[in-house]
């Protein structure tokens, strides 16, 4: 829904219009740089590739197979999904905003990494808290410093969603290994 919203021009791309300018340039902007570099390739993935790593030693090969796919696969769905919607940034005339390639990044090596890990915690709510408080932490950063508008951030959540999904059905995450 939110995907034909930007591509006929739908009725919710003007209040999220006014709401990313509003927000745009709020907070301590050192702060919301930290936020939106949580998603940034360099941070988010080499937190994976230790709990990938964790998880192969630990003999939980298929889920850390199955984490390394969904990584893979979100620039092989957001590249397209950019190109095809073209979407104009908030503080920019160029285009490519929709989704947001940082939140999906966070969110699905973030959100991975706490399947992985759960297992082998004793509280096991702590790592998806954490993965849920780094992506939402991502998602404010890239609004406020005006990167993204908020439903550039909200269908990378969606997104996101539905990789950890199937992460978690395909690798059986959350299981210890046997």
């Amino acid at each position: 829904m939110i995907t034909w919203q930007v591509l006929v021009d739908g009725p919710l791309l003007g209040p999220d219009e006014r709401l990313g300018l509003e927000l745009a340039g709020r907070g301590p902007a050192p702060l919301a740089d930290l936020f939106a570099d949580l998603g940034n390739m360099q941070v988010a993935v080499p937190v994976l590739a230790c709990a990938v790593l964790v998880a192969w030693l630990r003999r939980a090969r298929r889920a850390a197979v199955c984490a390394v796919a969904a990584m893979a696969a979100v620039p092989a769905l957001v590249i397209p999904l950019k190109l095809w919607t073209d979407r104009q940034g908030p503080l920019t005339e160029a285009t490519g905003y929709f989704p947001s390639g940082h939140t999906t990044t966070a969110m699905v090596a973030y959100g991975a990494t706490a399947l992985l890990l759960a297992p082998y915690t004793r509280r096991t709510w702590v790592t998806p808290a954490a993965a849920v408080a780094l992506t939402a932490a991502t998602s404010v950063g890239l609004v406020l410093r005006g990167y993204h508008w908020p439903l550039d951030v909200v269908a990378a959540w969606c997104l996101s969603g539905v990789l950890l999904l199937a992460l978690r059905a395909g690798a059986g995450a959350g299981q210890p290994p046997k």
